[in-house]
């Protein structure tokens, strides 16, 4: 006989459709023009705030599922967004015609794409 789930644990889909909508829910709280503004100025990790924490934790995180990246386009003048191609010999395909100038403000970009992800889901 197989022993019983523990309290808390999401072995089922449902409950774990039901969790990331609820911590979505919770997420999509944090996000304010401070907190988006904190994320701009980059500050270092162990020095941001709470909210900008739990936001980069779970970004991080869904990283590999949403396939984005910065692409350098020309090195140290020129970086664009990209979505990384889902089928064999395919190459990533620009998110938007914007360059950004600089890398941090490449991955500013890429907050801001997550966050606006974030609010459609």
């Amino acid at each position: 006989m197989l022993p019983k789930p523990a309290a808390g644990d999401l072995r089922t889909l449902p409950e774990r459709r039901r969790y990331g909508r609820k911590q979505r829910e919770f997420l999509r709280s944090l996000v304010t023009d401070a907190v988006i503004d904190e994320h701009r100025r980059t500050p270092p990790p162990g020095q941001r705030s709470e909210a900008l924490e739990r936001l980069m934790v779970y970004f991080q995180r869904e990283a590999a599922a949403d396939g984005y990246a910065v692409l350098v386009v020309k090195p140290f003048e020129a970086y664009r967004l990209v979505e990384n191609a889902r089928g064999l010999g395919l190459g990533p395909r620009p998110l938007d015609e914007r360059l950004y100038a600089s890398p941090e403000e490449a991955e500013h970009g890429l907050f801001l794409r997550r966050v606006q992800d974030l609010f459609e889901t």
